[in-house]
């Protein structure tokens, strides 16, 4: 009985993550089966890059970041994941060692599926390898994004579209706007965009300023207006 409660209660975990959204109860009750469950202390590396790859991680709850050093020691943050996102899919897919590094930022739970049991869950199920492959081309076409971003935007447009971006994807629709409950710290977004910490406080603080945000401690409010010229210039 409590085996099969927790097979539930992973399944309902799984629902969250973006792709196995839509998956049937019965492909996602197999998935469930075959995944184990891990935590990560704030602070601490989840994988390392070269290290060999194989397990797919979701996060079930807390924050993650996915980042690169440089030679001086630099922290270049590729992405910043929260609850319902996931990593790690290359390595299990290709056999190729990891390709950055994952750090919790805060207290993490999260699900891991290693090599062997996606394998076994795929023969039976073949419909997860296209949700898997969906969401892999989503992330190509916003690298390809990011990469552009950073090559044709100045400092001030990374941040606005950063801005834009989060509040698309975690805004709460309020009056006047979209809602950031819990934006990422100034270093994080500096770290996404290739600046400094001070540049993001000036950027945020002028568009405070101008009335195109509203920022309450960790909360962001977006405006209508603000939104629709991102949107226009996209």
């Amino acid at each position: 009985m409590r085996e099969t409660a927790r097979a539930v209660d992973t399944a309902q975990l799984l629902r969250q993550v973006s792709i196995f959204a839509d998956l049937s109860p019965e492909v996602l009750g197999d998935l469930a089966k075959r995944v184990s469950h891990k935590s990560a202390e704030a602070g601490s590396v989840i994988v390392s890059q070269e290290e060999p790859g194989d397990s797919l991680f979701m996060i079930s709850s807390g924050k993650v970041k996915v980042v690169l050093y440089g030679e001086t020691g630099r922290e270049i943050i590729l992405s910043i994941l929260l609850a319902g996102d996931f990593f790690g899919e290359m390595s299990l897919l290709d056999r190729q060692p990891r390709s950055a590094n994952v750090v919790a930022v805060e207290d993490s739970q999260l699900l891991s599926l290693d090599r062997e049991g996606f394998q076994t869950h795929l023969n039976a199920h073949p419909t997860t390898a296209l949700a898997v492959l969906a969401e892999m081309s989503r992330r190509l076409r916003h690298a390809d994004e990011v990469i552009g971003n950073l090559a044709l935007l100045d400092v001030y447009g990374r941040v606005a579209r950063i801005i834009r971006d989060l509040a698309h994807k975690q805004g709460e629709q309020v009056d006047g706007g979209l809602l950031i409950r819990e934006r990422p710290t100034q270093q994080e977004i500096a770290g996404l965009i290739g600046t400094s910490r001070e540049t993001v406080s000036r950027a945020l603080n002028d568009f405070n300023r101008r009335g195109l945000l509203e920022m309450q401690g960790k909360q962001i409010l977006v405006r209508w207006g603000f939104l629709r010229k991102m949107d226009d210039a996209a």
